[in-house]
């Protein structure tokens, strides 16, 4: 990270934008910091990603839970307090969610 002077985010100030997915929505808070786009996501209970995604991320599960797939087949469920953190071009991933969830996710 370089040039991105101090500052504080009232997330509950931005507007989110809707993202359906192939079941449910996904509710994004973002920023752009230089280089960084920094979010707060909220998906939907029944939230099903509609793509494979290969951009990298660093990920913090809120709220809820989160059942994120990778393309290999393995499945990692996030409880509130955990993370991942994957590299662009590393191992495509889609994220689905039976209660909702609420991220914080820098990419």
């Amino acid at each position: 990270m370089s040039d991105i002077p101090f500052g504080t985010t009232e997330w509950s100030s931005i507007e989110p934008t809707q993202h359906k997915g192939e079941s449910g929505y996904a509710y994004w808070r973002t920023c752009q910091f230089g280089e960084l786009r920094v979010r707060m996501v909220e998906y939907t209970p029944g939230y099903l990603s509609d793509h494979w995604c290969s951009k990298g991320h660093i990920l913090l599960c809120m709220e809820g839970e989160l059942h994120t797939e990778l393309e290999d087949g393995r499945v990692f469920t996030l409880k509130p307090g955990m993370s991942y953190q994957v590299s662009d071009h590393t191992e495509p991933h889609r994220s689905h969610t039976k209660v909702g969830a609420r991220l914080f996710v820098i990419d």
